[in-house]
């Protein structure tokens, strides 16, 4: 990497008595390389300093040499062809690759002549959805709305060339990009000449707030089109690299690496390696020394447990068809509720509830998990349809709605309803009913007590707790005192547990974290205990 780094202000140049200092600092007998960004100032001061140097050091003066790194596309070659090309984060992967050369010990003129080359070989173009606000200056006048994003900024927070809107999925704007990064035969385009076939290094930069999350889904999306444009990648780095502070955005840069016929005297493997050493540097981030292992490499498949019906318990709903009514009653109530869930977990909890509840009903997984398992269930609509859930067969059903709940549902909530569910069947089985019986709702009852004792074993939250468990209690609580003789008073006794929440101190779940007096001013029930109400006033006494 860079021996020695000057800065300056907040996007601004360092003078030339700070570059001076730096290159005094670092004098040796081999001598020094200046890489400098394409911007004015730096050239202007980093150039001073140079010639400032060479006027004090004369028998030195041969020893200090200056690159400049132009790598941005995102302004046409007629526009641009007096300031050129601005220095991006490429510039990263000159400092990466000359660095380590000079590590290895070098000479000046070799490793002048390949940071001179990357830098004739690398593209960066960047896109972002606004501005930043430089600390001590007044606030932002102008920025982009919520419906635009901006494409080919520059580092230091100036305007792109262009700005899109509506704002195009990811997908959509990869596709820009990668068109002004690889773009052939538009002399306006035209910066990096690379073809199908060609070794490339891809890296993806954070320009400042975008979580890790966040740009994996880009290095995925941009190396999906980069194969499909039939390029070979030989190299992935994403993480943070160049910044402009906390921008919400991320820029691609493509190094292509010598291929056979160039007149080039650097090869692909030396490139390569030096671009694997390891740096004695905090800020670098590790980076698989190979090419990037096929998609298909990458993903084990899942082997589905489905419920065994030849194994369990065979058991008949009352009204098989109202059984089967009833649950599709219930997905339904709660794909419809998702955005109230939604809205109440983003005020007492992580925001997901609504999502999650919704992903079980419907089950409209699209992830490697999902496709990595077909056979798999995949909502409990689905199973529905598959016959996977059947009134004439309601053990099987239960743990078939379990398996939604863990394999779609996921996270604590899908654990829970898995849980439960689970253990519901249990509780059938465990009560020595003949098999091919109908169940009576004395043995739901039963069933539903035992099942609400196992969840207690994995929990803490007993009721009042502001969490899911005080509606199940209270609806369970009823159905035995009853005797399973009377759902509709369980329901209503579950709906007024789930209003009362809304007046609770959190004791477990989402909603412990935040401040109880928030929660109570905002009059926010908790969003778990609003499904199971959802899903118990949906049922009704059709179980």
């Amino acid at each position: 990497m860079l021996t020695a780094a000057v800065c300056g202000n907040i996007f601004a140049s360092p003078n030339a008595s700070q570059v001076r200092r730096g290159i005094d600092l670092v004098d040796n007998v081999k001598g020094t390389i200046i890489i400098v960004k394409n911007y004015t100032g730096d050239i202007l001061n980093f150039g001073l300093a140079k010639e400032q140097y060479a006027a004090l050091h004369p028998d030195k003066a041969e020893n200090a040499r200056f690159v400049i790194v132009g790598d941005d596309v995102a302004v046409g070659k007629s526009q641009g062809k007096i300031v050129g090309r601005r220095g991006l984060a490429g510039t990263v992967l000159v400092y990466k690759i000359a660095g380590a050369l000079a590590h290895r010990g070098a000479s000046l003129d070799d490793v002048h002549q390949l940071a001179i080359w990357v830098s004739q070989n690398i593209a960066t173009i960047g896109a972002s959805l606004g501005h930043v606000h430089v600390p001590g200056t007044e606030s932002l006048r102008t920025n982009l709305s919520e419906t635009e994003l901006e494409v080919g900024l520059g580092i230091h927070n100036e305007q792109g060339s262009n700005r899109l809107s509506p704002i195009p999925s990811l997908s959509g704007l990869i596709t820009q990009l990668l068109g002004y990064l690889t773009l052939q035969g538009d002399p306006e385009r035209s910066f990096l000449p690379v073809e199908k076939g060609d070794d490339i290094v891809l890296m993806v930069n954070n320009l400042g707030s975008v979580s890790e999350l966040e740009l994996t889904g880009i290095v995925a999306e941009t190396r999906k089109q980069l194969n499909e444009r039939g390029f070979k990648i030989s190299r992935i780095l994403s993480g943070t690299f160049m910044t402009s502070l906390n921008m919400p955005g991320f820029s691609l840069t493509l190094l292509r690496l010598p291929s056979q016929g160039d007149a080039s005297s650097f090869e692909a493997n030396e490139i390569l390696s030096l671009l694997d050493d390891k740096p004695n540097v905090p800020g670098w981030k590790w980076t698989p020394p190979s090419e990037p292992l096929a998609e298909v490499e990458q993903l084990v498949g899942g082997q589905g447990v489905p419920a065994a019906r030849d194994d369990v318990l065979q058991l008949k709903a009352e009204d098989p068809d109202s059984f089967l009514s009833a649950i599709r009653n219930a997905s339904n109530k709660l794909i419809a509720a998702e955005p109230e869930i939604t809205r109440m977990d983003t005020i007492a909890g992580d925001g997901d509830a609504g999502l999650t509840l919704k992903a079980g009903a419907r089950g409209e997984r699209k992830d490697h998990y999902a496709q990595s398992m077909p056979n798999s269930l995949v909502g409990v609509l689905a199973s529905l349809d598959k016959g996977k859930i059947s009134g004439e067969n309601v053990v099987a059903s239960l743990i078939a709605i379990g398996q939604v709940a863990e394999e779609v549902m996921g996270g604590t909530s899908g654990a829970l309803y898995s849980i439960f569910f689970s253990a519901l069947a249990q509780g059938f089985q465990s009560q020595s009913i003949p098999a091919g019986s109908v169940v009576t709702r004395q043995q739901w009852a039963v069933a539903l007590t035992s099942a609400l004792d196992k969840l207690y074993t994995y929990t803490r939250a007993r009721p009042p707790s502001r969490t899911l468990v005080d509606p199940l209690a209270a609806f369970i609580d009823q159905v035995k005192k009853t005797q399973g003789q009377d759902f509709a008073s369980a329901v209503r006794l579950a709906a007024e547990a789930t209003e009362a929440t809304k007046n609770l101190e959190a004791k477990a779940g989402r909603s412990a974290y935040v401040q109880s007096e928030q929660l109570q001013k905002e009059q926010v029930p908790d969003p778990g205990a609003w499904g199971v109400k959802t899903v118990l006033e949906s049922l009704g006494s059709k179980i």
